[in-house]
C-alpha cells in the first residue's frame, strides 16, 4: 500500500471521498494456507463478472480504497459505488436475522403481500420526491434515481408496513382475496363456508391474512362460557331482560324459515322489529351475542347466521335463551 499521498473515490451516494493513504493498512492478500483473503477475491470476482455497479452497505465505505488500489493495480476499471445506509430496527440496532428479525419470507408466511412489502422497502432510505406512497413496481423502476437515496439510517416500521399492507388488501378483487385468505380460512376450520359473504365482512377489516383464525375464531366454535355482561349494550338499549325477550321471539321465528338464506334471515329479523316498534339494533345485539359470544365480530347477526347454517344457529340461540334465563 502507498504511504503517502491519498486516494480518493466517488460515491453516488455520499459523493467524493477522499482519506490519506498513511492510513490505510497493508492488504492481505493470500492467507497462510494458499486461500485468497475476501478483499482480494471479491475484486478479482467483481471484475470478471464485468460488475458496474457496487451496492452494500455504508460500513464498506472505509475498505473501498484498499479495492480500488487493487483495481488500479490490476489496471482494471474501477466500478461505480453506491454505499446504502442501514435499515435499523430502532436508533441503536441495525435489523438482524440473527437477533430474531422477520426477513421477507418471514412476512409473506405472516400473510403480507409481496406488492406491500417491495413497496414498502423502496421507501427505505430512498424518496421519491413527492408524496406518493403507492407504487407498482413499474412505478418503481420509473420513478428510482440513485440521488434522491438518503445519507441517514432508516428505521424499520412494522406498523406502517401494515398499514401500507391494509391498502393493498382493500384494492384486491374478491377473487384475489379469497385465494389469498383461503389457506387461512382452512387454518381457523371455516373453510366450507361461504366464500362471498367471508370476503365481504373480513376484506374491509382485514390488515394481515394471518389475522383471519383470531377474527373468526367464533365461526368455528362458539366460547360457552361467554358472559351474559355481554348482553348489556346501552347504544343497543339492551340487557338480560331485553335480551331475553328477543332471544325468545327469534328461535321460533327463524326455526320457522323456508329457506337459511341472508335475504330470508333480513326479512323476518328486521320486519319483526318494525312490527314491535324495536330499533334494529335493539333486536340485533342479543341475536348476534348469543350467535358469536363475542362483544365485537366482523359481520353482523344476519351474516353470521347464514355462515353458521340453520342448525348450528339455532343451537346457539338456544344456549344463549338458556344462559340469560
Amino acid at each position: 500500500m502507498p504511504t503517502a499521498g491519498t486516494t480518493t473515490f466517488q460515491d453516488l451516494v455520499f459523493g467524493e471521498i477522499t482519506v490519506n493513504n498513511e492510513d490505510l493498512d497493508d492488504n492481505v492478500l493470500i492467507k497462510a494456507d494458499g486461500m485468497p483473503t475476501y478483499n482480494f477475491a471479491n475484486v478479482v470476482d467483481d471484475h470478471l463478472m464485468a460488475i458496474s455497479h457496487v451496492m452494500r452497505g455504508m460500513e464498506y465505505l472505509s475498505s473501498t480504497p484498499k479495492y480500488n488500489l487493487l483495481y488500479q493495480a490490476f489496471g482494471w476499471e474501477i466500478p461505480q459505488y453506491i454505499h446504502m445506509p442501514p435499515i435499523m430496527r430502532d436508533a441503536q440496532h441495525k435489523l438482524s436475522k440473527r437477533e430474531g428479525d422477520a426477513s421477507y419470507e418471514d412476512f409473506i408466511k405472516k400473510g403480507y403481500l409481496k406488492e406491500a412489502i417491495i413497496n414498502y422497502i423502496a421507501l427505505l432510505g430512498w424518496n421519491p420526491g413527492d408524496e406518493r406512497e403507492r407504487f407498482t413496481l413499474q412505478e418503481l423502476c420509473e420513478a428510482f434515481d440513485v440521488d434522491r437515496m438518503s445519507k441517514s439510517p432508516a428505521i424499520f416500521d412494522p406498523a406502517k408496513l401494515t398499514w401500507l399492507n391494509a391498502q393493498y388488501i382493500r384494492d384486491l378483487s374478491p377473487a384475489d382475496f379469497t385465494a389469498h385468505a383461503g389457506p387461512w380460512y382452512e387454518a381457523a376450520g371455516i373453510g366450507h363456508m361461504d366464500k362471498e359473504v367471508l370476503c365481504r365482512i373480513l376484506q374491509p377489516r382485514v390488515e394481515i391474512f394471518s389475522q383471519i383464525p383470531e377474527m373468526v375464531d367464533f365461526l368455528a366454535a362458539l366460547e360457552e362460557g361467554y358472559s351474559t355482561d355481554l348482553y348489556t349494550n346501552k347504544k343497543s338499549k339492551t340487557n338480560p331482560e331485553v335480551s331475553k325477550a328477543v332471544l325468545q321471539a327469534a328461535i321460533p321465528l327463524l326455526t320457522a324459515l323456508p329457506q337459511w338464506t341472508e335475504e330470508a334471515l333480513h326479512d323476518a329479523l328486521l320486519g319483526y322489529a318494525a312490527e314491535q316498534g324495536m330499533k334494529n339494533g335493539t333486536l340485533l345485539w342479543p341475536v348476534r351475542i348469543a350467535l358469536a359470544g363475542k362483544q365485537v365480530t366482523p359481520g353482523g347477526a344476519i351474516e353470521i347466521a347464514f355462515l353458521l347454517g340453520r342448525e348450528e344457529s339455532l343451537r346457539r340461540l338456544r344456549l344463549g335463551l338458556e344462559k340469560i334465563s
